[in-house]
C-alpha cells in the first residue's frame, strides 16, 4: 500500500464526492450520481456542517453511510419564518397551489425562497424555512477523489 493511498481527508484538501441524500424515511432528496461528483475544499463551510464532518477521516475509494442531525444540517423548523401574507399584497395573475415555491425579496433586497404552507379566503401562509430544516438527513458518500492540501 502506497502513502497515497493511506492518506485520509483533512481540513484544507479538496474532495469530489458522490452522495445520495434521503429522509429518515428513505425519501430521496438529492444524488449526484446521475450527474458529475461535487468538488469542496473541506473547512470552507460550502456545505453541511454534518457532511463536511462525515466525510473528514475518509479514504479515495471509501464508501460509508451516515445520518447528520437537523442541528448540523439545516437546523431547526422555526415558526418565526413563518409569515401570513393578505391576499390583496400578493399580484393578482399569481397561481399559487400549497407546497409550491416561490422567490420573493426580503426587505434588504436578497432572494429569499418561500414555501406556500397554506392558502386561507383572505390569507396565504409561506415558509422561509429551509425545505429540510428540522429534518434528519442520511447521506451514502463515496470519496471519488482527494486532493490533499
Amino acid at each position: 500500500m502506497s502513502d497515497a493511498m493511506a492518506d485520509t481527508a483533512k481540513q484544507g484538501d479538496t474532495v469530489r464526492v458522490h452522495y445520495t441524500g434521503t429522509l429518515t424515511s428513505g425519501e430521496q432528496f438529492d444524488s449526484s450520481r446521475e450527474r458529475e461528483p461535487i468538488e469542496f475544499t473541506l473547512g470552507e463551510g460550502q456545505l453541511i456542517a454534518g457532511f463536511e464532518t462525515a466525510v473528514q477521516g475518509m479514504s479515495e475509494g471509501e464508501r460509508k453511510t451516515v445520518t447528520v442531525p437537523s442541528t448540523e444540517a439545516y437546523g431547526a423548523h422555526d415558526p418565526q419564518l413563518l409569515q401570513e401574507v393578505p391576499k390583496e399584497r400578493l399580484p393578482q395573475d399569481l397561481d399559487l397551489q400549497v407546497g409550491m415555491v416561490v422567490q420573493a425579496a426580503d426587505p434588504t433586497g436578497r432572494t429569499m425562497r418561500l414555501s406556500v404552507q397554506e392558502i386561507g379566503d383572505e390569507t396565504v401562509t409561506f415558509d422561509a424555512n429551509h425545505p429540510l430544516a428540522g429534518k434528519d438527513l442520511v447521506f451514502d458518500i463515496e470519496l471519488v477523489e482527494l486532493k490533499a492540501a
